[in-house]
């Protein structure tokens, strides 16, 4: 009887850059559904951060869930969320109870992030509430092999990129580079 190595199926790394611009995106969605249910008062509206963390957790968790490991800033630029065992990536889509914990992690973080600008006129301090997320996310730049942040090294989970998707990094620096072209003639 031989054993036999099962080979890994390659998934690329995601760039650091590309994930940004997702959850921004993701952020900029959730953020702006929320504000349209707040008032013009300053300071914590508990109905604006209750719509905030329903939002985020229909489109971060259901929605993943649902489609494939990719959410609306993920499927805009080419990314999915796949789990992680022993180290090694496994090609399926996490658990809800991961995605769960992963989410709530990562929400908290953005919903201090919402409160910080709803409020940074008022009290410019309320721009710290913007380093726990940063600190979250600014492990997966120490972490040059598998490149995850806090949230991921918890839930075991791994970002990569996809070929199912809108590119909309790409399209964008098209774009770029045609009007550069045309401003150039």
């Amino acid at each position: 009887m031989t054993i036999e190595r099962v080979t890994q199926k390659h998934y690329p790394k995601a760039e650091i850059g590309r994930r940004g611009m997702a959850l921004g995106l993701d952020f900029l969605v959730v953020w702006l559904v929320s504000s349209l249910l707040g008032g013009s008062n300053v300071g914590i509206q508990f109905v604006q951060i209750l719509v905030f963390v329903i939002a985020w957790l229909v489109l971060r968790v259901v929605l993943v869930y649902n489609n494939q490991g990719q959410s609306l800033g993920r499927w805009a630029f080419d990314l999915k969320v796949l789990e992680v065992e022993d180290g090694q990536i496994v090609g399926r889509i996490p658990d809800l109870r991961s995605l769960l914990k992963r989410e709530a992690i990562v929400g908290c973080g953005a919903l201090l992030v919402s409160i910080a600008l709803s409020n940074i006129r008022a009290n410019p301090t309320a721009i710290l509430l913007v380093l726990p997320l940063a600190i979250d996310c600014a492990s997966a730049f120490s972490d040059t092999q598998m490149r995850q942040a806090l949230h991921d090294r918890y839930t075991g989970t791994f970002i990569v990129s996809s070929r199912r998707g809108y590119s909309l990094d790409i399209k964008v620096k098209r774009l770029v580079e045609n009007l550069r072209r045309n401003v150039r003639r």
